[in-house]
């Protein structure tokens, strides 16, 4: 029997050879993706696909798990490292199901959570109404200040104080400015709620030191293990040790069965390349184009939601420069010259979220390619020139062949 991808289904293999030329050949600014190194591949790709592990390192259900104990034990102990953690959970198949874990470890249906509304830059799993979340507990939104877009701490704390949450998480999908963790962790606490810090987007400038890490002062913290971090497609929960048991018990059996250890070994091989000193210039890197693409993006007159970037991505305000060109249709037409990037509410939005008044942008992709701030001024250039004349199928076209230029120049490992 044959055993290649091409021999045995064509249709699959094709697809997977264009999905390979379209992340050569576009400028990737979706803040949540990323490129993973050849080496992650290769694990992901493993025979610990085949594995089944129910349980934890030492306490299976399964036999046959000596290996698949030595590689998820890796991935706990380089976390534990790069993180300073007290207790790591490496199972969760992603940053949803780590946050759900954590609500199933420390709450009761119809307890109350203060959390950042979707539409101030929050995430679906802190408690959007159509998300399990916002159906199971009793939500209370804190927001961005109307005048700097940034977190409004004030609101929060009078929230807390008020209205006596649980939990408090913390943590965004779409947030350009620093997180205080240390501030709200001392609001949650002189008002009796834990603390929930979701760092998906940031975890990789947390774990170099280039954030703030809420580690030290948050019971919970959440993470997925690609965007930043530049690992593979995942999630994990990092808590005080007081919680271990709580959280293991909800991750297994509460919410997963058996984990995806041919993903844990892709996580472990992750940490162990963030562990490394080049990581720590890779994310400094990301902040600097980031800076750089905010910068020149409001230069050619967008408003940048709160004012700039802290981080690897930003909010544009596409209202500022195309009062009609809607999140959606920005998106198309830059996809249609190569480039990219996702629709994106903004504070006090007015459209449907399919169709937003913003685009978010960010350089972790990019700057995995090498890209660094003299492509980000062309970058910025490129998203203007085409978002100027949308419709216009020459100047997309134009634009389309100076992308493939760049990208021929920066090319993938792969």
């Amino acid at each position: 029997m044959s055993q290649h991808l091409k021999e045995v289904d064509f249709a699959v293999f094709s697809t997977i050879e264009k999905e390979k030329i379209r992340q050569r050949e576009q400028i990737e600014l979706i803040a949540s993706e990323n490129f993973v190194s050849p080496a992650i591949l290769e694990a992901v790709g493993s025979v610990f696909t085949n594995k089944y592990a129910e349980g934890y390192p030492g306490r299976r259900y399964y036999g046959g798990c000596d290996n698949a104990d030595v590689v998820e034990q890796l991935a706990i102990d380089r976390a534990k490292q790069l993180f300073g953690a007290e207790h790591v959970n490496i199972q969760p198949h992603s940053g949803s199901q780590a946050n759900s874990a954590v609500y199933t470890a420390t709450l009761n249906p119809g307890d109350k959570i203060l959390t950042l509304s979707l539409e101030n830059g929050g995430h679906l799993t802190h408690g959007h109404p159509k998300n399990t979340s916002g159906m199971l507990y009793k939500v209370i939104h804190y927001g961005v200040s109307a005048e700097t877009g940034r977190i409004d701490y004030d609101q929060m704390e009078q929230l807390a104080k008020t209205e006596h949450p649980k939990l408090i998480t913390v943590g965004a999908s779409a947030y350009s400015r620093a997180i205080d963790f240390k501030l709200v962790s001392e609001i949650a606490h002189s008002h009796g709620a834990l603390v929930l810090a979701d760092i998906a987007h940031i975890a990789g400038l947390v774990a170099t030191g280039l954030h703030q890490s809420p580690v030290p002062y948050c019971e919970f913290v959440t993470t997925t293990t690609h965007k930043t971090l530049r690992g593979a497609r995942g999630g994990m929960i990092m808590c005080k040790a007081e919680f271990a048991k709580a959280i293991d018990s909800a991750v297994f059996p509460g919410t997963q069965g058996g984990p995806l250890m041919h993903i844990i070994a892709g996580k472990a091989v992750c940490f162990l390349e963030a562990l490394k000193p080049e990581f720590k210039q890779y994310q400094s890197q990301i902040i600097k184009n980031a800076a750089t693409l905010a910068e020149q993006m409001a230069s050619h007159g967008y408003h940048i939601v709160a004012g700039g970037t802290d981080n690897h991505l930003m909010l544009v305000d596409l209202r500022t420069v195309h009062k009609d060109l809607t999140g959606k249709d920005a998106e198309i037409a830059l996809e249609s010259a190569n480039i990219t990037v996702n629709r994106n509410v903004i504070p006090n939005e007015t459209r449907s979220p399919l169709l937003a008044s913003g685009l978010r942008l960010g350089t972790p992709a990019v700057t995995t390619r090498g890209m660094r701030e003299k492509e980000m001024v062309k970058i910025a250039e490129f998203i203007k020139t085409v978002l100027s004349d949308p419709e216009n199928k020459s100047t997309i076209s134009s634009v389309k062949h100076r992308v493939l230029d760049l990208c021929g120049r920066f090319p993938l490992p792969y």
